[in-house]
């Protein structure tokens, strides 16, 4: 339980400041910055195949099997047909195509549902059938820093005096491991759990989280916020105080190497490069996500069809669960020669939708009338339809009245058919079926609910009865991101829907397009475990910033000791006025009155019992970025193996050298620069990477060593 708020003795309340932590959730200890050069615990780079079996094009081609696929397939439909049902083989059947990839099929229904895949919707571009397969590199996570904004506040109130050493100790909280015990235990011992921000390509990220810490099949919600489309613009923000940024504008790039590059191998091909950027990354998230875990891709209308089509690929069509459009700032984009926009789409697929977790949402129906409750029952009993002018509000509702509507009790599904007598009339349920058995219906014209029409009888539902609907796929009126810091950030209120339609307190959720870090700030307040990923330093240092200030409601908990994974407390509650406002709301329904029940208790998961008198701030969490242990290139045939082929590193040299013709004027530190020119390869010496001449008054020859593209520097080096 929560401390009761406590006085100090000139009778204020002191606030008191807690976190939530995770403590039956745990993760590999990764190893702090600096000690890459120990670190020996490489692994080889995995190399990711594409479904080939998708593609309609039933060719025989060494590379291409779907023909002979297609026709085992029909084959196997043709021996388990003879089968008795329901058509289970009694071993599982084996194909194998060329490129190593292994299909199974245990059942007939498997095998037509196989067969129909090849037939499916294919989507084609530039690369796709020469790239059957990608390789990415296994890098390790190494911790730059450890932050804890409740360490901080202790120590600043304490005010202890403590070396500089135990003061940087206490505010961040440093657990002080050994480089021995990091390099050594690194990913095997297990240590405690702390949220991440990790610096790095989100596919090169991913597979470490994959094959270092083996979180395959442990993410509950993958949220991605990709490029728009292909344009500079639509990518990146370099500037936060530049909100319009130009495609071919040079003062509008970014100085951030990381980020060039990210741009550069992207979109090399255009909108070919931008389908296979997206669909290497939705494959990795895929082998991340639980059976019951969903995915949300944030696109506009630009590449929504794209985007679509590459979902049901890598996730199979029968995984789709919606596609959600939510508002953008009011007014959208305006345009004088074409209709303005004021939508962004999320695609919403699932691992598995017949494991799915759903956690329903409800939103209160604010008038009574829009929501078509236009009929009343006036205190004397008397049921009519509202008046034209009650409709328009022109006339007050009569006092002590009660809105209703009628529902029909029928269902297009089986049922039972039956004929009921009220007021004198037989009714059945016409070419449809009674949504209830006859006995029940008799009990729901016992209490007085039902209207009977020229035709037909329909269920009568008070407005009072449930005063919420649920969430539908379009959410508006959510307007823009409160304060942005970019023009594109996404409103809070949009993730944090998305997260609690689909995870539990505790539940592990990854953003691989980490942006202000909204996605961590929403996961921190309704108490979900987090991991965020960008290529940029920029939006990692605001989202840094963000989560260290932060403050957040302080939400009762099941269990203090097991922390969110226990859940949250609900409880049901009413004001002064008899409206329901806690978590838990009565559901009066068709269903509770023909079965004589209680009516069903609906949860809001987004009101939990809050707490007043405790101000929570962010927990514990770490910056981590991905660096290649030390490589090197001289005669060590160890280092030479790390690395792919000595011909990949004499193109990264080449390139270097062309950036340095292109770009002469060197920026050294204290605001000095140089000029090179002639620059060329070296002409006695294969230690050196490059040579040129300095042009600062006189001319001087210079040395250029080059460190590894992907790397850090060896020691040797």
């Amino acid at each position: 339980m929560a401390k009761p708020r406590s006085r100090k003795k000139n009778g204020t309340v002191e606030i008191e400041a807690k976190v939530y932590r995770h403590p039956t959730a745990d993760s590999p200890l990764r190893p702090d910055v600096g000690t890459q050069p120990q670190f020996r615990k490489t692994k080889p780079p995995v190399k990711y195949r594409y479904d080939s079996s998708v593609s309609p094009a039933l060719e025989w081609d060494a590379q291409n099997s779907a023909r002979e696929f297609g026709e085992w397939l029909l084959s196997l439909i043709d021996e388990s047909s003879r089968l008795p049902a329901p058509h289970l083989f009694d071993q599982p059947r084996v194909f194998k195509r060329p490129d190593s990839t292994v299909a199974s099929v245990r059942s007939l229904q498997e095998a037509v549902e196989q067969l129909k895949r090849l037939g499916g919707p294919f989507l084609n571009w530039a690369g796709k059938a020469e790239r059957l397969s990608f390789d990415v590199p296994t890098l390790p996570l190494f911790v730059h820093e450890r932050l804890s904004t409740k360490a901080i506040i202790e120590t600043l109130k304490g005010h202890k005096k403590v070396q500089t050493e135990q003061l940087m100790f206490d505010l961040f909280a440093d657990p002080q491991h050994s480089i021995a015990d990091q390099v050594l235990k690194a990913y095997e011992y297990r240590d405690k759990w702390v949220n991440r921000l990790i610096l790095g390509d989100s596919l090169v990220v991913m597979n470490s989280l994959l094959h270092y810490e083996g979180l395959g099949s442990q993410v509950q919600m993958i949220y991605m916020d990709p490029p728009y489309g292909i344009k500079f613009g639509s990518n990146f923000q370099p500037f936060v105080r530049k909100r319009d940024v130009g495609h071919n504008d040079d003062d509008d790039m970014t100085r951030e190497p990381e980020m060039v590059q990210a741009y550069r191998d992207t979109w090399e091909l255009g909108l070919h490069s931008y389908l296979s950027y997206l669909r290497d990354r939705l494959l990795l998230a895929r082998d991340l996500l639980t059976p019951s875990g969903s995915i949300f891709v944030q696109i506009s209308d630009e590449n929504l069809h794209h985007v679509r089509e590459l979902m049901d690929e890598v996730f199979g069509s029968n995984n789709f669960i919606s596609i959600i459009a939510f508002t953008k700032a009011a007014g959208g984009l305006e345009s004088s020669d074409r209709v303005g926009s004021r939508l962004d789409y999320l695609v919403w697929y699932s691992k598995n939708s017949e494991q799915i977790k759903y956690r329903p949402l409800y939103e209160k129906r604010l008038d009574p009338i829009d929501s078509g409750f236009t009929m009343i029952e006036l205190s004397n009993g008397e049921r009519r339809t509202l008046t034209a002018e009650e409709k328009k509000k022109q006339e007050p509702i009569p006092t002590g009245s009660r809105l209703f509507a009628s529902i029909l009790m029928t269902k297009p599904g089986p049922g039972t058919k039956f004929e009921i007598e009220f007021n004198g009339k037989k009714y059945n349920s016409g070419k449809r079926w009674w949504g209830t058995t006859k006995e029940g219906l008799e009990k729901v014209i016992q209490e007085k609910r039902v209207l009977a029409t020229e035709k037909s009888i329909r269920f009568l539902r008070y407005f009072d009865d449930f005063q919420f609907k649920s969430l539908s796929n379009l959410w508006d009126g959510l307007g823009g991101a409160a304060d942005p810091i970019y023009v594109v950030q996404t409103s809070s209120e949009v993730i944090r829907r998305c997260v609690l339609m689909t995870t539990d307190p505790g539940d592990l959720v990854v953003d691989p397009t980490c942006g202000s870090g909204t996605t961590a700030y929403v996961c921190e307040q309704w108490g979900r475990r987090w991991i965020t990923v960008d290529t940029s330093r920029v939006p990692l240092a605001l989202a840094r910033q963000r989560l260290l200030t932060a403050t957040y409601p302080y939400y009762k908990l099941r269990d203090e000791t097991s922390g969110p994974i226990a859940g949250f407390v609900y409880e049901r509650k009413q004001n002064s006025k008899g409206e329901q406002i806690g978590g838990i709301v009565p559901h009066v329904t068709l269903k509770s009155i023909a079965n004589n029940e209680p009516p069903a208790e609906e949860i809001l998961v987004d009101r939990p019992e809050e707490i007043k008198n405790i101000t929570r701030v962010t927990g514990p969490f770490c910056l981590e970025a991905t660096i290649p242990t030390p490589l090197s290139f001289d005669d060590d045939s160890t280092d030479r193996n790390k690395f792919e082929s000595q011909e990949d590193y004499g193109s990264y040299v080449s390139r270097m050298l062309e950036v340095l013709r292109k770009s002469p004027i060197l920026q050294l530190g204290g605001g000095k620069k140089v000029q090179i020119k002639n620059v060329r390869l070296p002409a006695k010496t294969l230690s050196l990477s490059a040579e040129a001449v300095v042009m600062n008054g006189q001319e001087k020859p210079v040395a250029l060593v080059f460190g590894p593209e992907n790397g850090a520097v060896s020691e040797k080096l």
